[in-house]
């Protein structure tokens, strides 16, 4: 009896988180258009470029999981050579991204812009597939804008220039293309 009541509780809240995902206020992170009133997207400008995944984590229990259901740990420039990247350890958690490199190629400070958290919004049901596809090592090309996101009393923009570092140094990307160039095993 206490073993068929565990059963139905684990698979009620199983159902309730799939439910989550499916309903309307998920629509964005399902890559579909907002239809909640207060859910809106807005563009600041173009993206595109090319990023050695250092690693990816999903969310689906914080207030941005509505938007970007994933968020990638990327290097760029010189940073995508897979003898550099493999040197970088990271650690994400509730958004943030914390890395290390015992000796970066680089200056420090152009070494903080050589690794970035990306928040993923995905622009269409099929990207919503692809975009949880992504494994470390993996070059990929991401095409789509820089937003804004405003919901209720939410308001979560992306930054728009590489020099940031901490809250609010992040980009935020809805992404209309990823394109694989090469995977690898870093």
């Amino acid at each position: 009896m206490t073993r068929n009541l565990v059963c139905a509780v684990a698979l009620a809240v199983c159902s309730f988180q799939v439910n989550a995902s499916q309903s309307a206020e998920y629509n964005i992170a399902n890559g579909l258009a907002p239809i909640i009133k207060d859910q809106k997207i807005s563009v600041l400008e173009p993206f595109h470029g090319e990023f050695r995944i250092l690693g990816s984590k999903e969310y689906r229990d914080d207030e941005q999981a509505k938007f970007s259901p994933i968020d990638y740990a990327v290097t760029r420039g010189i940073f995508t050579e897979p003898e550099i990247a493999r040197q970088i350890s990271i650690n994400q958690y509730d958004r943030f991204l914390n890395w290390k490199m015992a000796r970066p190629p680089v200056p420090p400070k152009l070494a903080t812009q050589m690794v970035s958290n990306m928040h993923i919004i995905p622009a269409n049901p099929k990207i919503a597939q692809q975009i949880k596809k992504v494994k470390r090592g993996d070059l990929v090309r991401l095409t789509g804008d820089l937003v804004q996101i405003n919901d209720k009393d939410l308001v979560w923009k992306s930054a728009l220039d590489w020099n940031g570092v901490g809250d609010g140094a992040c980009k935020l990307i809805r992404v209309d293309s990823i394109q694989w160039v090469e995977k690898q095993n870093i």
